[in-house]
């Protein structure tokens, strides 16, 4: 999954936070190895980033990996790590892992490098029969696309569109709206899965009338 050796700290931006750490966790010295997270949502708040710090000050005479991790990162959270990531105490690596680079401040980016491990995980749109979708095709589908990006996510709307057009299916002007609709809530920060799941559902709904 990394084919990397970890001896410095580093921002690791990946498809899946919890297999990241999960595959870190097998690799790296368990003993020696802390993963602070926040455990109630994917976000990266000011509780961890004080966790963080405690832990990084905890004398280590062996190298001590420090895993924070999260979907977002909170801007007062990566700001109160400054510090300590530019000036970390003796044998203390951290490890960022995220999702998406856009959480990490450029003030964090200057401090640390990183390593973009991101593979694109769609399953390409025109394998759907359109016009012989099901429930069990669309839970497939849904099973394999789970864990897109906004951008990977607005890419499968258009490209649903363009099966659907391949199919020669009539679409309704409400029904085409339904396109730029899904697109404008993905921006809007609407979970891209849920923006799939209506959009799916609703040609599967109507798939009589083509």
């Amino acid at each position: 999954m990394i084919d990397i050796k970890i001896d410095s700290s580093i921002i690791l931006i990946v498809n899946s936070v919890e297999d990241t750490i999960s595959y870190l966790i097998s690799t790296l010295p368990t003993h020696s190895t802390r993963v602070i997270k926040n455990e109630e949502k994917d976000e990266f708040l000011i509780a961890q980033a004080n966790a963080a710090i405690k832990e990084a000050y905890i004398a280590s005479n062996n190298k001590k990996y420090i895993i924070l991790c999260g979907t977002t990162f909170r801007s007062e959270a990566q700001n109160s790590l400054l510090k300590v990531l530019e000036e970390p105490p003796k044998n203390i690596v951290f490890i960022i892992v995220t999702t998406t680079k856009s959480t990490i401040l450029p003030t964090i980016f200057s401090r640390l490098p990183h390593k973009y491990l991101k593979k694109s995980t769609i399953s390409i749109a025109s394998n759907l029969d359109i016009l012989r979708l099901d429930l069990k095709d669309i839970y497939n589908f849904l099973k394999d696309n789970q864990k897109i990006t906004k951008q990977e996510a607005k890419v499968l709307v258009e490209s649903i569109l363009l099966k659907v057009n391949e199919q020669k299916i009539k679409l309704t002007r409400k029904e085409l709206e339904m396109f730029s609709d899904c697109i404008k809530l993905i921006d809007l920060n609407s979970r891209p899965i849920n923006v799939l799941t209506t959009l799916l559902l609703t040609l599967n709904h109507r798939k009589n009338r083509f």
